[in-house]
């Protein structure tokens, strides 16, 4: 008896979940945790620390990987006038909210996890979908697909 004959074959395919819109969501969740840190370690006075991981040789000449520490942009301001606001960034476009809605307005520093919480529960809900879609798609498109070169 043959012993492919005993397992249960079936045909499929695997998906890529960060193509996917839930995949998109993920990454803006890890954007928004990692500024809800941030906020919070400067709220405490302590520094924040990012890290990477990169390939490295070592002195055996090895390809390693090691953590290194990255820089991460806070995701709020002050404008001239003294307010304070948080932004999502997609790239180098912040993200709306609302039509022409593109920040949260935030009364000081340490409200501003607060709002970052708010946030999160909003995207987990799928309030915040159409706007994430509408980024990811306008963010593909400057990204083409390049056409092939034909023989001559």
């Amino acid at each position: 008896m043959s012993i492919l004959k005993n397992l249960k074959l079936a045909t499929a395919a695997r998906g890529n979940p960060a193509s996917s819109e839930f995949g998109f969501r993920a990454k803006v969740l890890a954007y928004l945790a990692e500024q809800k840190a941030l906020a919070e370690a400067e709220i405490a006075g302590t520094r924040f620390t990012a890290t990477k991981k990169v390939t490295r040789k070592n002195a055996e000449g090895e390809d390693i990987r090691v953590d290194v520490s990255r820089n991460v942009r806070k995701g709020w301001f002050t404008d001239a006038s003294g307010k304070m606001f948080f932004q999502i960034r997609y790239g180098s476009k912040p993200l709306e909210f609302a039509k022409g809605m593109n920040a949260v307005e935030v009364e000081n520093l340490a409200d501003v996890p607060v709002i970052i919480a708010s946030i999160i529960e909003a995207i987990n809900a799928g309030e915040l979908d159409p706007q994430l879609n509408a980024a990811r798609a306008s963010r593909r498109a400057n990204f083409a697909a390049k056409s092939k070169k034909t023989a001559a």
